[in-house]
């Protein structure tokens, strides 16, 4: 979804690491994207999306949930000082995997780095020079510390749609309903689409600015669907 509507928005998007599930699936990934304005309608996705379907993998054909947890962090200038302790940073060196557990690389490059006193973990495998990917992985971890400290300081005002929420029912900003209709329904702001396939292909745009307004205060428009 988000690959597609970066697409749309003509911006530029890397791979930084990706962690395939033990069975199927993708466990976990992250993106960079450069692009005008990005970051500001990017971060209305922060939080939990849940989708409701049929699962193909279910023989009884009964419904299941599953959650996505979506988090979006500002790269930082080189010139923004945030201090980190070495010794809070624990370093661990990896090959990079691909689907079905393969190894990408035979030798360790890919960088995961802990930020014990906070449990931030940044990782990166997009190069396969390990130099690389640490500068990458420091620059990552610098943005999320910077940011959770940010949260800290705006906590007040910022409560009611930054804080990261956990994975479950009850905790999601979006539903994505595939059975038994198919529409897709913020939690937040109650704006709404029918068309499922189309979201799912980057059609997100009316979601986001209609965050942007409830953010700000502002009545947001129907997009006339039921």
């Amino acid at each position: 979804m988000y690959i597609y509507y970066t697409e749309k928005m003509g911006w530029k998007l890397e791979e930084v690491s990706m962690i395939y599930g033990v069975e199927v699936g993708i466990d976990s990934v992250t993106l960079k994207v450069n692009g005008p304005f990005a970051f500001g309608y990017l971060n209305c996705e922060r939080g939990t999306h849940r989708l409701a379907r049929v699962s193909p993998f279910n023989a009884e054909g009964k419904r299941q949930t599953s959650f996505a947890a979506v988090d979006v962090s500002p790269e930082l200038a080189d010139s923004v000082n945030v201090e980190i302790n070495d010794d809070d940073v624990r370093e661990d060196v990896f090959r990079a995997s691909g689907a079905g557990g393969q190894h990408v690389n035979k030798t360790s490059s890919a960088i995961r780095l802990t930020h014990l006193p906070t449990g931030i973990v940044v990782q990166c495998q997009s190069e396969r020079s390990q130099h690389k990917n640490r500068a990458t992985a420091w620059k990552m971890l610098r943005a999320r510390i910077a940011r959770a400290e940010e949260e800290k300081r705006e906590a007040a005002e910022a409560a009611k749609y930054q804080q990261q929420a956990k994975v479950g029912f009850g905790s999601q900003i979006r539903n994505y309903f595939l059975h038994p209709d198919q529409r897709v329904k913020d939690a937040r702001t109650k704006y709404q689409m029918g068309n499922f396939h189309a979201v799912l292909g980057g059609d997100i745009q009316g979601f986001l600015e209609a965050t942007l307004r409830w953010r700000a205060g502002q009545p947001v428009a129907d997009d006339g669907e039921d």
